[in-house]
């Protein structure tokens, strides 16, 4: 990934797309941004990788029928209420879009809707309809960051990323947002995730990218185990970069998706250490697994762990939690062939081979996981499968936000 080259924008980045982010009244603070609106100057192809929740958020099925066709030119966002679980969800999903549309003149049709926040709450469309003239006019090449943090609800830091590439002697570029800190387990993870770039590539092409790219990012993202009514990750490209179009498999499309990889880790990674309460982001890598299936299994299985989760936040180098849960994860591997590594900036320790414990200086090991990023490094002797997972330690904070979320 040597040719990626981390630039500024967010989603604004590539050429052609604007960005608004403001208070609308959905939010019970007056100083939180709560509607968000990305804009492409010119419709492109879109593709969207949606929850895996059988409870969907209305915005979902707005959306998924909104790209049938393949195409889109708007993203639009609230936060503050999920707009899942009630009556009228449907309606007013859609009526965000033809309100949204109304004012960037375009069809209702071009635009991609989502929602965050509490569940089961009627979302009143006043609010939307009241801000939306203002959002619109706000529209601009440095609107990114406001954006990026309208999408916020708990999160803490706002997540968002931009790049430079080359394809086919033209360059390129992607920019993102995302939100995501509570209610996030893998298969899609938890989140929201918007994407622009000015490539130009197929509906076809894109709904691939996006597709294989999640299984090796955001699908091995774990807060806490919860899968949310409204995951989405949706990406937009609207060919301004006027690269030759990308319509097939070969090597255009291998860099389109080293770049599309490279930023979705990124928000992987950004969306793991956010994680409520969290003090330490966890990264479990797997190596010589029967296969990669296996090793995305076993990886998820501990990085998912609550007791793993727990004892990496006492620092606490207790590692039969994690042989413990890659026993119960349902991948085949051989336990007497399993070696386990604790590292970070402070070093690195080994603490089991072959399945069985080593002696280890307990002092040493706390220094290691002390330190805010964490790596879990298990090595087997059973193929060539790899994988990496993310995920947090668990706090006594995480209790607390979601003890009173909804106050």
């Amino acid at each position: 990934m040597e040719s990626i080259k981390q630039i500024p924008g967010g989603v604004c980045a590539p050429k052609g797309f604007k960005a608004a982010g403001i208070h609308c009244g959905i939010a019970k603070k007056v100083d939180k941004k709560d509607l968000a609106l990305i804009f492409s100057e010119a419709p492109g192809s879109c593709a969207a990788v949606l929850t895996t929740n059988k409870v969907q958020a209305a915005p979902i099925r707005v959306t998924q029928n909104h790209l049938a066709n393949g195409t889109a030119q708007a993203f639009l966002c609230n936060s503050g209420n999920a707009n899942a679980c009630t009556l009228d969800g449907d309606k007013v999903a859609n009526q965000m879009c033809e309100i949204a549309a109304r004012e960037l003149n375009i069809p209702p049709e071009d635009v991609v809707v989502a929602s965050t926040g509490v569940i089961g709450q009627a979302l009143s469309i006043h609010p939307v309809d009241a801000g939306m003239k203002q959002l619109v006019r706000l529209l601009d090449r440095s609107g990114g960051e406001d954006a990026a943090r309208a999408i916020m609800t708990t999160d803490l830091l706002k997540k968002e990323i931009s790049v430079c590439f080359e394809i086919g002697g033209a360059e390129c570029r992607m920019g993102a947002a995302a939100k995501g800190s509570g209610m996030i387990n893998p298969n899609m993870a938890t989140m929201l995730a918007f994407i622009t770039t000015d490539t130009a590539i197929s509906p076809q092409m894109l709904r691939a990218a996006i597709s294989t790219v999640t299984q090796d990012t955001f699908n091995m993202v774990s807060v806490d185990g919860d899968t949310s009514t409204n995951d989405m990750a949706a990406v937009l490209a609207n060919g301004m970069a006027a690269n030759p179009l990308i319509q097939a498999p070969g090597e255009d499309y291998d860099s389109f998706l080293k770049a599309l990889t490279y930023v979705c880790i990124y928000l992987a990674r950004m969306i793991a250490k956010d994680g409520e309460g969290a003090t330490k982001l966890l990264e479990c890598s797997v190596k010589g697994a029967k296969d990669e299936s296996s090793a995305r299994v076993l990886a998820k299985s501990v990085i998912s762990s609550n007791l793993v989760k727990a004892a990496m936040f006492g620092g606490d180098a207790n590692w039969g939690r994690i042989l413990c849960a890659m026993g119960y994860s349902g991948a085949q591997f051989d336990p007497q062939r399993v070696s386990l590594y604790f590292s970070s900036g402070a070093g690195t320790i080994l603490v089991c081979k072959d399945g069985a414990g080593l002696p280890f200086t307990e002092e040493r090991a706390a220094a290691i996981l002390s330190e805010p990023e964490i790596e879990l490094q298990l090595v087997l002797g059973d193929g060539e499968g790899e994988a990496v997972a993310w995920g947090c330690d668990l706090t006594y904070d995480y209790v607390k936000i979601n003890g009173d979320y909804r106050s």
